[in-house]
């Protein structure tokens, strides 16, 4: 694990330092270089919170990951680096479905000048640049975001209006692995579990989101998006590499899962 390694792979040039300068960089580069994607769950590949694994993957084989990979690659580079890092177990969705959520995202708080800053690069089509841990709206790119303190412990992130997910909630705690891995397990190996039900790539580019759910590829821009559907394994293939530039084995599978789970929406949606 070599963190020359992994700035060269996302494409900082620069001579990192311990400033806010260097930490913005990096933050943006990984977002815009590196895919959100869940292809080793739809594969059954087991993927856990090791970071020489995520680093093995992401930098070695040149995948994407989700946040536990991501956020712990990312995190492991700036502690090298000289930054004071803590990971968090935040919860997706808890604004929604409680307290059960928390443990399923890995978040990162650093502190830097006096300044705590939220970073997340593990949250797919969330924040491109670090945020000062402060109640408020602030504007990344296009995107829209806000954070709020709801009480004494808990922090939301309300993620911009075309984020697929609406928030995700925090305390500033030091994440428990024991909890965090519980909930890796879950997410890739309950038939209940999104991540299981459906195959997600999302990329960020400066002028665009990129999201691909299944056999739906949604291009995000300011002035508005638009839809396309996968016609065929090739074509997943040609946008897997083109658009997220995500070379993989065994995808005969993935897209069979693909085409199982768009037959069940669309049974769903008669049904309705």
């Amino acid at each position: 694990m070599q963190v020359d390694a992994y700035l060269k792979h996302i494409g900082f040039n620069a001579t990192p330092r311990v400033d806010l300068d260097t930490f913005r960089l990096i933050h943006h580069l990984h977002s815009d270089n590196i895919p959100y994607e869940n292809l080793d769950v739809q594969t059954g590949t087991p993927t856990g919170l090791s970071v020489a694994d995520a680093y093995e993957k992401i930098v070695g084989k040149r995948r994407g990951g989700w946040c536990y990979e991501m956020n712990g690659l990312m995190g492991w580079a700036l502690s090298e680096i000289g930054f004071s890092v803590q990971r968090v177990a935040a919860g997706v969705r808890r604004e929604q479905l409680g307290d059960t959520m928390t443990g399923n995202h890995l978040a990162l708080l650093v502190d830097l000048n006096g300044e705590r800053y939220l970073a997340d690069v593990g949250f797919g089509d969330g924040m491109v640049e670090p945020a000062i841990l402060k109640e408020g709206s602030f504007k990344q790119r296009h995107w829209q975001f806000r954070l709020e303190k709801l009480d004494d412990m808990w922090w939301r992130l309300h993620n911009h209006p075309e984020g697929a997910a609406s928030s995700f909630d925090f305390t500033e705690d030091t994440a428990d692995n024991r909890l965090l891995a519980e909930k890796c397990t879950y997410l890739q190996s309950s038939p209940d579990s999104s991540f299981v039900q459906n195959a997600v790539c999302q990329r960020h580019f400066p002028d665009r989101l990129e999201v691909m759910r299944g056999r739906v590829l949604k291009t995000i821009q300011p002035e508005g998006s638009y839809k396309r559907i996968i016609e065929n394994l090739d074509d997943y293939r040609a946008t897997l590499e083109k658009t997220f530039g995500i070379e993989i084995e065994g995808l005969e599978k993935v897209w069979q899962k693909i085409l199982a789970r768009d037959a069940e929406l669309v049974g769903i949606s008669s049904s309705n």
